[in-house]
């Protein structure tokens, strides 16, 4: 075959490929992604409720510039309640970054140890968790554990657990994805026995400790562990496709407003959160952005550095496929490009 003649059929072949790879994405997602650029970020969030989203909500800190607080679209769908900027959001993993600044602190004031196991904190797990003796603090953090993610058991999302003990039930005695520290695999159940190892160290709820080494120094009082402490009519509703009513009752961890995480994700990058000392142990162990998922609400925490601005993002609509977490995320980026665009 002549090289003409090559050249054609690789071109038939990558053209085929193309096509048949957007036949099977989701035409949402590349509309998403083609629309021209808004000039506003108002504009990207009402564009995100044409595309299907119930409520977003946006806060934006560039820095020189006031902070921007945004929304679009539902508070609550069936009141007719419009989206509020100051609104609490279940922020889902988002909490995880907390706690890994939580156990930063302890292991700076020496009393926790990254190299410390399972069988060393909870020594009750030992023979009930594979590799117990083998797997530390560091690995737990770093989603590097192989234990089994307790939110993957059947139906879970249906019907979720609501204690440690019933959701530590759902993996014991069950084999290791893989052999402590030789792969990676984001693990819910990793957290939940980090934030037990915090209260036995303590003496007393982590969160409390949260409270006083985090929130407080950053002013944050609208960051919160449950509904219990919250006017529900606060919390922005959440809606998944498929299920009729709202979600906002169901109980999933932290919420807060889009600022607070927002001052608080300042805080982690530019380090002013940390103690001398500090910010090098996080930085070994654990992220400075991160996303959260439950049902009914998607929630992003990014920090840009080439625009020195943090953006966090709430979405209250999502989907057993989770398309719309991949149209978030186009939205994500979008709102990041304006932001550039403005520059």
């Amino acid at each position: 075959m002549n090289k003409k003649r090559t050249q054609q059929v690789t071109r038939i072949v990558l053209l085929l490929g193309t096509a048949i790879s957007l036949f099977f994405v989701p035409w949402l997602l590349v509309k998403a992604w083609i629309l021209p650029l808004p000039d506003t970020l108002q504009g990207q969030l009402d564009q995100a409720i044409d595309h299907g989203f119930e409520g977003v909500v946006a806060y934006v800190d560039q820095a020189g510039k006031p902070p921007q607080y945004l929304a679009a679209g539902w508070h609550n769908r069936e009141s007719q309640i419009p989206a509020r900027p100051d609104a609490l959001f279940k922020i889902a993993s988002i909490s995880k970054l907390y706690d890994a600044v939580a156990v930063t602190k302890l292991v700076h004031d020496g009393r926790l140890s990254l190299d410390k196991t399972v069988a060393d904190y909870l020594p009750d797990l030992s023979g009930r968790i594979e590799y117990a003796d083998e797997i530390t603090l560091r690995m737990m953090i770093q989603h590097r554990s192989g234990i089994p993610n307790f939110t993957d058991a059947p139906n879970f999302w249906a019907a979720p657990t609501q204690s440690y003990e019933e959701a530590l039930a759902l993996i014991l005695d069950q084999p290791a994805h893989f052999e402590p520290g030789t792969d990676y695999a984001y693990c819910n159940t990793n957290y939940l026995l980090i934030n037990r190892i915090m209260d036995e160290e303590l003496g007393y709820g982590n969160f409390q400790f949260i409270q006083e080494e985090i929130l407080a120094p950053l002013n944050l009082t609208h960051t919160f562990s449950s509904l219990s402490e919250v006017d529900l009519e606060l919390v922005m509703s959440g809606y998944h496709e498929g299920y009729p009513h709202d979600l906002k009752a169901d109980e999933h961890g932290m919420m807060a407003t889009a600022e607070d995480v927002g001052i608080f994700l300042r805080a982690l990058n530019n380090g002013t959160l940390f103690e001398p000392g500090e910010r090098e142990i996080y930085a070994s162990i654990y992220e400075f952005d991160h996303g959260g998922w439950v049902p009914g609400y998607q929630s992003f925490a990014n920090y840009h550095q080439d625009l020195d601005a943090v953006i966090i993002a709430f979405y209250n609509t999502t989907d057993p496929k989770l398309y719309n977490w991949n149209l978030s995320e186009i939205i994500n980026r979008r709102l990041a490009n304006i932001l550039k665009k403005q520059q």
